[in-house]
């Protein structure tokens, strides 16, 4: 009986938060301090501006870096729809998002160098506990995964 009533517990609670993703809403300063594998991102100004609704997820970035002010904006379907954006260094890309528990998971697909290829990049977004640091990881297959640490501003 005990054990019945822990695994609806746990379905119910598993249930609740895919229903309720959290809101990543709001704006973020980078930390390159408490970021990790990030080279010459560490020099760089990034502010990210995130809105978010039940359905589209939108990032705004401005970056400085080396002097160059560059903005960037980034739509995240959360639908699970596949959608065209380009990539911040403007390579044209296919991306499909998902929660997985109160990460936003990203697969992003463009075309490789060589032709006929196609390099897959994914990235997954999710805040701390608090809800005052929001963590961007970038991984490609066999490479150390680039993670971004943001404060809340």
């Amino acid at each position: 009986m005990m054990r019945r009533i822990a695994v609806l517990f746990f379905a119910v609670a598993f249930a609740t938060a895919a229903a309720n993703p959290p809101d990543l809403s709001g704006t973020w300063v980078f930390n390159a301090g408490k970021s990790k594998n990030i080279g010459m991102m560490a020099s760089a100004e990034y502010t990210s501006t995130i809105t978010q609704t039940e359905k589209v997820l939108t990032v705004s970035d401005t970056t400085v870096f080396s002097g160059q002010r560059q903005t960037h904006e980034t739509r995240y379907d959360l639908t699970g729809a596949t959608v065209p954006n380009d990539s911040p260094m403007g390579d044209k890309s296919q991306t499909s998002s998902h929660w997985s528990g109160n990460k936003l998971v990203t697969s992003w697909e463009s075309d490789g160098a060589v032709a006929g290829t196609k390099v897959v990049r994914t990235e997954t977004r999710h805040l701390s506990d608090d809800g005052k640091t929001l963590f961007l990881e970038s991984a490609r297959a066999g490479k150390e995964p680039m993670v971004m640490v943001f404060d809340r501003k």
